[in-house]
């Protein structure tokens, strides 16, 4: 604690009356990196914690992550877990995909839409083969 009078006030402390005595105790926040990166970029983003031992340092914060998305319908990719890029690397390969056709690629609504697709695509093949034999006849 340290003792001043009234007119002598500063930012970095914090007023608290003791009995008849006003003492100051000092509240400065000030931290430095604890890794090299010296720069205030979205990896680099930090939180002050105080600890047990009322010293005030860094934690860093982790990048969020966002879900796997399928391009055609632009949903999220059920029973894929949202990770970093890097962190699927050490995924086992069955938490990494759904065991279906394209699973973990598209999604189910997409896999349908395309087995549809193509079903008709065949349907088709075979009306006009049809319609080309009766015109011949």
């Amino acid at each position: 604690f340290f003792f001043f009078n009234d007119t002598a006030t500063t930012e970095i402390y914090t007023e608290q009356i003791v009995g008849s005595v006003r003492c100051v105790q000092e509240t400065d926040t000030r931290v430095t990196y604890r890794r090299r990166k010296s720069y205030n970029t979205r990896s680099n983003r930090i939180r002050k914690v105080k600890t047990p031992g009322s010293r005030i340092t860094v934690q860093y914060y982790r990048k969020n992550s966002n879900a796997r998305k399928c391009p055609i319908t632009g949903q999220q990719l059920t029973g894929i877990p949202v990770l970093r890029p890097y962190q699927y690397k050490f995924l086992k390969r069955r938490e990494r995909t759904v065991s279906r056709a394209y699973g973990g690629n598209l999604s189910g609504l997409a896999v349908r839409d395309k087995i549809i697709r193509a079903f008709l695509i065949e349907e088709v093949k075979i009306v006009k083969r049809v319609m080309a034999q009766k015109t011949k006849q």
